[in-house]
């Protein structure tokens, strides 16, 4: 599992829009803070509340120059309609083929709601350098983060 210290594992996939634009983790390093936010799924009750939480502290982290992304195995349909839906105005990444989730180590499954292969809870933040400066996993996919926390570590970035 990837954590403070580490360097980012970098990434491609698709941002959560029906226009399925590339997204390359590499060309968002060194602009400023980097906010990977994983996420079990799309519409589910608590990573809904985490996502418009980021939403309602979107510029905080923006005047802090970060870039916040939220990152799930969800597909770029469903992640744009989650982003419409509730109001979220930052990229959502998705990460269908897993690869992102299984280089920071959080493959998951939830069995009772038929769901493999997806993201635990997790944030990341990576500064300039590509380095990972703050971490946080879900110990249960249920938890959200401690929102002040991230942005402290963004501001200390």
């Amino acid at each position: 599992m990837v954590s403070t210290g580490d360097a980012a594992p970098t990434f491609t996939a698709t941002v959560g829009t029906s226009d399925h634009e590339p997204f390359d983790l590499d060309e968002e390093i060194g602009d400023g803070p980097v906010v990977l936010a994983f996420f079990p799924g799309a519409f589910t009750p608590p990573c809904t509340n985490e996502m418009i939480a980021f939403q309602e502290r979107a510029d905080a982290f923006e005047s802090a120059g970060a870039t916040l992304f939220g990152v799930s195995a969800d597909s770029p349909f469903s992640q744009g309609a989650f982003r419409e839906e509730h109001g979220i105005e930052f990229d959502l990444v998705s990460d269908m083929a897993g690869d992102a989730i299984r280089a920071y180590g959080l493959e998951i499954d939830i069995a009772e709601l038929g769901l493999h292969g997806i993201a635990n809870r997790a944030v990341f933040v990576i500064d300039d350098d590509g380095e990972v400066v703050y971490d946080w996993v879900a110990d249960d996919p249920t938890n959200e983060p401690d929102y002040e926390a991230v942005l402290d570590a963004v501001e200390s970035a």
